[in-house]
């Protein structure tokens, strides 16, 4: 297992997130990209709007190092009352999710603010094992941006 560490996404290469978010991988499971090639400079709009969270909430996405390098982004969005997780890896670091995801849960489990996590998961996604072995339930299905979303729940007080 790597060592893994959390980042704010300003401390990554604007050209490493536009790499990961060119993958075509990435839009097979994301349905609100466009399934357009990112550049650097949309890599910087990304993260800029993401900074845009920690702003206003405190709390916001991270970059995932594992040994160091750029295995993905993810982390907390307050979407009105819910504060939604998400997690968005390279391909070549799928299998780092639980751990990583652990960690970040920790971190909503010292925020008092948090009493419960919301995940967003389009129907594309067929393996959901991970989500029961942390902990969260299936709620039902919800748009966001015109697009539907399995919409699952765990609490963390």
């Amino acid at each position: 297992m790597p060592q893994l560490s959390f980042t704010r996404l300003t401390d990554v290469a604007p050209e490493a997130i536009a790499a990961h978010m060119s993958d075509p991988r990435m839009a097979a499971h994301m349905p609100l990209l466009s399934g357009r090639a990112w550049t650097a400079d949309d890599a910087r709009a990304f993260v800029a709007m993401k900074e845009t969270y920690w702003t206003r909430d405190g709390l916001g996405h991270w970059a995932f190092l594992a040994d160091g390098d750029y295995a993905g982004w993810g982390g907390f969005q307050k979407e009105g009352e819910d504060w939604d997780f998400g997690l968005v890896l390279r391909p070549d670091r799928f299998g780092l999710g639980l751990p990583l995801s652990r960690m970040a849960l920790d971190v909503a489990r010292q925020d008092p603010r948090i009493p419960y996590v919301t995940f967003l998961l389009p129907p594309t996604r067929r393996h959901l094992g991970a989500l029961g072995r942390l902990g969260a339930t299936y709620t039902g299905d919800v748009d966001h941006d015109g697009e539907t979303f399995r919409r699952f729940r765990l609490t963390t007080s």
